[in-house]
């Protein structure tokens, strides 16, 4: 039995659910500044439940189905490129600008993070001295080193070069002989592993093992025509179980504070088979939008962070209501970015800092 071959238009909807993704880092990190769950931020005002809550719909399944979206891709790009094709790509579009992100778009996180909880007011090229000499907790709240939201990219480097290892011993064409016979009840409890790989490698809840996992699942398993088909064919009632179990979530947090982590982790994965399906049954297509998202997305990423905490920082001081505060935060600092990368993609240099 031989792989079967991904289909061409197929890349249109992994695509679109990327960008997706990464349009829910606005709303996710504008309600973090308002996060109950003991989690901080480089801007925290107060807590909030119902924005909590709403975190918690989101981030079970959103940053995990970009590390398996990342797997479908490298499998698609595997059948492209030679393995040194592969790494040398790997280093221009995560590595460089992971170096690039740490130097000139991390320190302005935690400058702002130190004048707001420790009202420093010393200068920017300071505290940017003070970031790469002093290491604490790598949270970076206190001014301190931290690779804040690019721990992403510096993940899926590491992932994307061991990986390699993993498919020279055991390829896909191997593995085709075997995922392909799994049944929907295999595929949904692949959960279960994924929730293992959490404790390996785990640094402050991020989690090399669980990304690992992820981006494995994507490549071997998710990017096999079988599975897909034996997913959209029981779409009814997974879309019912995942409806329920989110509703159920929902309660748990609001009113007893749970997010239990083999709970977060089955959430999550039901809800991405859930929107992996319905990504391709209506985001299979190329506008002239969803083109500029694609190439916007992964710059976004990169910049979105430092420039929402900046804004944060003075429009906190601005307004006093909350739900102006967090709409003001997070349309706004979508728009700047959106400007910044525009200004950037058109600077020859600048263009390796967002890997355009």
């Amino acid at each position: 039995m031989q792989p079967v071959k991904l289909a061409e238009n197929r890349n249109h909807y992994i695509d679109n659910l990327r960008s997706i993704s990464i349009l829910l880092l606005f709303p996710v990190h504008t309600f973090m500044i308002w996060n109950n769950f003991g989690s901080g931020f480089y801007i925290w005002l107060e807590e909030n439940k119902i924005y909590s809550t709403l975190i918690v719909l989101i981030n079970p399944w959103f940053m995990p189905l970009l590390f398996l979206l990342a797997g479908i891709s490298a499998r698609l790009s595997l059948e492209k490129r030679t393995t040194k094709e592969f790494i040398k790509q790997r280093i221009n579009k995560l590595l460089i600008p992971f170096i690039t992100g740490m130097v000139f778009l991390v320190p302005i996180q935690t400058f702002y993070a130190r004048k707001f909880f420790y009202n420093y007011n010393g200068r920017f090229i300071e505290n940017w001295q003070y970031f790469f000499t002093h290491f604490t907790d790598l949270s970076g709240y206190d001014g301190a080193f931290t690779p804040g939201h690019l721990w992403f990219i510096l993940y899926l480097f590491i992932i994307s070069i061991v990986s390699l290892i993993i498919f020279r011993y055991f390829p896909y064409r191997k593995a085709g002989l075997i995922t392909g016979r799994l049944n929907i009840f295999c595929i949904i409890i692949l959960f279960i592993p994924i929730w293992i790989m959490y404790y390996i490698g785990n640094f402050g809840g991020f989690s090399i093992g669980k990304n690992l996992a992820l981006y494995l699942a994507g490549y071997y398993i998710i990017s096999n025509k079988n599975v897909m088909e034996k997913v959209e064919k029981n779409i009814k009632w997974i879309t019912l179980l995942c409806i329920t179990s989110t509703l159920i979530s929902v309660v748990l947090y609001y009113k007893y504070l749970y997010y239990g982590d083999i709970w977060v982790n089955y959430i999550g994965w039901i809800t991405i088979l859930v929107v992996l399906v319905y990504g391709k049954r209506f985001l299979n297509k190329k506008t002239k939008l969803m083109e500029f998202a694609r190439r916007a997305s992964y710059p976004v990423y990169i910049l979105h962070q430092s420039i929402l905490v900046a804004l944060a920082y003075y429009i906190a001081s601005i307004f006093n209501n909350i739900m102006v505060q967090a709409v003001v935060i997070c349309i706004g600092s979508l728009v700047l970015t959106v400007v910044v990368y525009c200004i950037i993609s058109k600077i020859p240099v600048a263009r390796k800092i967002i890997a355009q």
